[in-house]
C-alpha cells in the first residue's frame, strides 16, 4: 500500500509503514506542506495513495463528492505523541485489511478503530 502523510501527522509513521511492507511519503518531503487539502486529495487519488491525517476536512470532501477514494486513515480524539500515533497506526495495520484501507475512511482513536466504506451515500 502506498500512503501520503498529511502535515498533522508525524513523519515517524513512515517507519511503521515500512515495518508492515508499505510505502509512505510525508507532504513536506514532496513540497506539499502548504498545499490545500483538495490538492493533496487529488494527488493521492492520482498516485493511488491512502491519506493518513488528523484533518477532518478530508472525510468531508470525500463525503460531499461521493467519491470512492482515496482511502483515509484519520486520527481522532485529541493530540497524540509521536509514539502514540505510531502505536495506533500499528493497530490499524494489524486489524484492517489493506483492501479495506484503500477503499474506506478508517477512523482510529485510543479506544477503537471504525471503518466506513466508500463512497458514502446519503
Amino acid at each position: 500500500m502506498k500512503t501520503l502523510l498529511d502535515m498533522p501527522v508525524t513523519p515517524q509513521l513512515i517507519n511503521v509503514l515500512k515495518k508492515y511492507g508499505h510505502e509512505g511519503v510525508h507532504a513536506y518531503q514532496i513540497g506539499k506542506d502548504q498545499a490545500p487539502d483538495i490538492e493533496l486529495l487529488n494527488l493521492a487519488r492520482r498516485e493511488n495513495r491512502v491519506i493518513i491525517t488528523a484533518d477532518l476536512d478530508f472525510p468531508r470532501l470525500l463525503a460531499l463528492s461521493s467519491a470512492s477514494g482515496p482511502g483515509i486513515i484519520l486520527f481522532r480524539g485529541g493530540n497524540y505523541s509521536d509514539d502514540e500515533m505510531c502505536d495506533l497506526l500499528e493497530r490499524v495495520l494489524e486489524s484492517v485489511p489493506v483492501d479495506d484501507l484503500e477503499k474506506s475512511i478508517c477512523v482510529v482513536d485510543h479506544s477503537r478503530v471504525r471503518v466506513t466504506h466508500l463512497p458514502i451515500n446519503e
